[in-house]
């Protein structure tokens, strides 16, 4: 799984969608609801259902990471699965805090 920047990615058991912000430091799976995902362009397999353990959901707008590698995906559409990267879950990152103007 080649997870470059802006490369896009869909759930294979749910309607959440995926785009790679910044790429992890070492190889990984990117799965989200205990299933890996699949291209943007690419038909899932079919008689899939998420995982109980995976199926927090997902939100739309909220940036994922992963404090191990360094990954970090956009949500683009939500989803009743969960994102993880190699079986660790992936936490919704904090918005940055802009400078005050005076």
């Amino acid at each position: 799984m080649d997870l470059k920047p802006g490369s896009r990615w869909k759930s294979a058991v749910c309607t959440a969608e995926f785009v790679v912000v910044r790429p992890p430091s070492a190889p990984g799976e990117l799965a989200c609801g205990g299933h890996p995902v699949v291209a943007h362009a690419a038909t899932p397999p079919p008689g899939l259902s998420p995982s109980p353990d995976a199926s927090a959901g997902s939100q739309a707008g909220k940036r994922y990471g992963d404090a191990e590698t360094g990954l970090e995906v956009l949500c683009a559409k939500a989803g009743v699965g969960s994102p993880s990267l190699s079986a660790r879950p992936l936490t919704i990152r904090d918005a940055k805090k802009l400078p005050s103007s005076d």
